[in-house]
């Protein structure tokens, strides 16, 4: 992965997506921002990123609901999702992960190191599925 990595983050709360953008692009990475999991669909579909950053509690539409969309999608299907939760007991992790969630980052996150869990989350999932 020489190139640029392309992030979209779907993040409903105004201050994380803010702070996302600015600790991704600091690490070099693309970011596209959806507020809702509607928009993030649509910028999923059009802009094709590398890896998708889905939070799990939003109105409209929640992170699994979004997660399964994007995975009936064949436009969308491939991309590696990341759910961004909260929500970190084994059964909701199990959960997602059982609806396709590639892998999880629990809030609260460190900002700085990001970007580098970013990497290696997406490194595996490359690795996982080339096996």
């Amino acid at each position: 992965m020489g190139e640029q990595i392309t992030v979209l983050v779907v993040e409903d709360e105004e201050h994380i997506r803010r702070v996302l953008e600015y600790n991704l692009k600091l690490d070099g990475f693309a970011v596209y921002l959806a507020e809702d999991g509607p928009a993030g669909l649509g910028i999923a579909r059009e802009k094709q990123p590398d890896v998708i950053l889905l939070d799990w509690l939003m109105p409209e539409m929640d992170g699994l609901e979004v997660l399964a969309e994007l995975k009936r999608d064949n436009t969308t299907s491939h991309i590696p999702v990341f759910m961004l939760t909260a929500k970190g007991m084994i059964r909701d992790v199990s959960q997602a992960l059982e609806m396709g969630i590639d892998d999880y980052i629990t809030k609260p996150f460190d900002p700085m190191q990001l970007g580098k869990t970013i990497r290696e989350k997406l490194e595996k999932c490359v690795k996982a599925k080339s096996l």
